[in-house]
């Protein structure tokens, strides 16, 4: 039975039928333990973690992929992270070494991708035209 074309009955009964057999333990489900919500990131907590990578704004929120103007608006406390952000945030805490890891990998810091950057904006230009 293909659950996209079953009727609401079918997967009622079929979900029924699942539970009842996990119950008397015929099927073993997967059970997955979720993390907690990442701890917010004050202003104070942000200025300190860029200052301990050694990073300027530009080069923190290059490493979050978001925009230095966001990174400024979270120092003043004019914002606060989003929960990705702050996920990404976490893990640079816990795990700084993960910059150097992802970003510096070649220790001279060189960017890769911004040359195809350059690309895709004359791309946009050249189809505006």
């Amino acid at each position: 039975m293909k659950l996209e074309t079953a009727s609401f009955f079918e997967r009622l009964k079929k979900g029924m039928e699942e539970s009842i057999a996990h119950s008397r333990g015929d099927l073993n489900l997967k059970t997955t333990t979720l993390p907690l919500p990442p701890p917010p990131a004050s202003s104070a907590k942000v200025i300190a973690l860029r200052k301990k990578l050694k990073m300027s704004q530009s080069v923190f929120a290059a490493s979050l992929n978001v925009s230095t103007k966001l990174v400024q608006s979270w120092e003043q406390g004019v914002r606060k992270p989003d929960h990705g952000e702050l996920r990404l945030i976490e893990l640079l805490i816990k795990e700084p070494q993960i910059v150097s890891s992802l970003i510096l990998a070649d220790g001279r810091g060189s960017n890769k991708s911004a040359p195809r950057r350059r690309k895709q904006a004359s791309r946009k230009r050249a189809t505006a035209a």
